[in-house]
């Protein structure tokens, strides 16, 4: 079980969509096979129209309910990008005023570290080992940085409470954006969704085999429409893969802007 959720969670945006769209195709053919024998037997149709209104507006509801929350989350990650910058533009600011050699040392490593988040942030799809080998970089990054602010408050730097508090900033401001990467829709939610999505095909195809004029093209429109809708929402769900990627534009300005 924890398999399909992992697989469910890293799915491709396009293939989920184009699945999607297959398996309510699968689904609306099974529900007007079912219509067809119920037509049959002489089934009422006032009773299936009601359910197939019925299960329309749950899938509505719960289409606008996943993407919105895919939505709020791919805000976050971008506001924590925002602030994530800003931390480090602070601490670069702070080792322009430290003596040498600790400021020089220091500001080369707040730039690696900024040239290694635009890096990461570019990258098409990064492998789960890519991302553990960068967080390990981060990690021996900021140890190498504590150690600096140490000698450089050791020698008696006048801005050691400023030079303290951006250092704790960057730090929080890295667990924050590591925390919103992370942070995702519950696999359970999009599998209820898909669920749904092919529950509610199936009954508009029971219902459209009691039609004289079912509307094939309507029903082909909206598969279509539901499979994007989908497509778009697991796009905006995922932050390393997909179109929809959080723009790395804040920190590339940053990077540009320290000089060497």
């Amino acid at each position: 079980m924890d398999a399909l959720w992992t697989w469910i969670a890293d799915a491709d945006p396009w293939l989920t969509g184009a699945m999607l769209g297959a398996l309510m195709a699968a689904g609306w053919y099974a529900g007007w096979r079912w219509g067809r024998r119920g037509r049959a037997r002489g089934a009422a149709q006032v009773t299936e129209s009601k359910l197939g209104d019925a299960s329309l507006a749950i899938l509505g509801l719960l289409l606008a309910f996943t993407f919105s929350m895919a939505l709020n989350k791919y805000d976050r990650r971008r506001d924590a990008l925002v602030s994530d910058a800003n931390a480090i533009s602070d601490l670069y600011t702070c080792a322009s005023l430290i003596p040498e050699p600790q400021g020089g040392k220091l500001r080369a490593l707040v730039r690696d570290s900024t040239r290694l988040r635009v890096e990461i942030g570019n990258t098409a799809s990064p492998t789960n080992e890519e991302i553990r080998q960068a967080l390990g970089r981060f990690d021996a990054m900021v140890v190498r940085m504590t150690d600096l602010v140490r000698e450089s408050i050791a020698n008696g730097t006048p801005i050691a409470g400023p030079l303290t508090l951006a250092l704790n900033e960057v730090q929080s401001a890295q667990a924050t954006r590591l925390a919103a990467i992370r942070d995702r829709l519950p696999s359970g939610t999009m599998l209820l969704l898909a669920v749904a999505a092919c529950l509610t095909s199936a009954l508009v195809g029971r219902e459209q085999a009691s039609s004289k004029n079912p509307s094939l093209a309507g029903t082909g429109a909206f598969i279509i429409i539901v499979s994007l809708t989908v497509c778009v929402t697991v796009d905006l769900n995922h932050p390393t893969r997909g179109v929809i990627r959080t723009s790395q534009e804040p920190m590339e300005r940053l990077l540009q802007s320290m000089k060497p």
